[in-house]
C-alpha cells in the first residue's frame, strides 16, 4: 500500500486537478467531500478524456464526472480480494480508507 498521495475536493475543476497531478507527478488523485472523506479516485486518463470531450467547459467539477464512488478498501481487505477487484474492474487504483472514510493509502498495481 502507497500513502494516499494528493487529496483534492470535490468541487476542484478538472483543469486545477491536472495541475495538481502534474506538479505531484502522479496518475491519480484522492477526491474527498467536504467532511475530508473519500469519495472516489481520479486517474489522468479519466481527465483527459472528460476535457478532450465533446460540452466540456472548464466549469466541469470532479464530483460530476468523479464515478459511482468505488470501490474501496478497507486496512482489513485481504489482498487477494483487493488484486481480484483491480483486475475484474481494470483498475490501476484502489484508495484504502478506514471507518471514518477517511483515505489512508492507495493500491495500486505493480510497476
Amino acid at each position: 500500500m502507497d500513502v494516499p498521495g494528493p487529496q483534492v475536493w470535490d468541487d476542484m475543476t478538472i483543469e486545477v486537478a491536472l495541475s495538481v497531478m502534474a506538479s505531484a507527478r502522479t496518475g491519480h488523485l484522492v477526491v474527498c467531500d467536504e467532511d475530508g472523506r473519500c469519495t472516489s479516485l481520479v486517474t489522468h486518463a479519466q481527465l483527459t478524456a472528460v476535457r478532450d470531450g465533446y460540452g466540456y467547459t472548464d466549469q466541469v467539477r470532479l464530483r460530476e464526472v468523479a464515478g459511482d464512488g468505488g470501490p474501496f478498501a478497507s486496512p482489513m481487505t485481504k489482498m487477494t480480494e483487493a488484486q481480484h477487484i483491480m483486475r475484474h474492474r481494470q483498475l490501476a487504483a484502489v484508495p484504502v480508507v478506514d471507518e471514518h472514510g477517511c483515505a489512508v493509502g492507495v493500491l495500486t498495481r505493480s510497476r
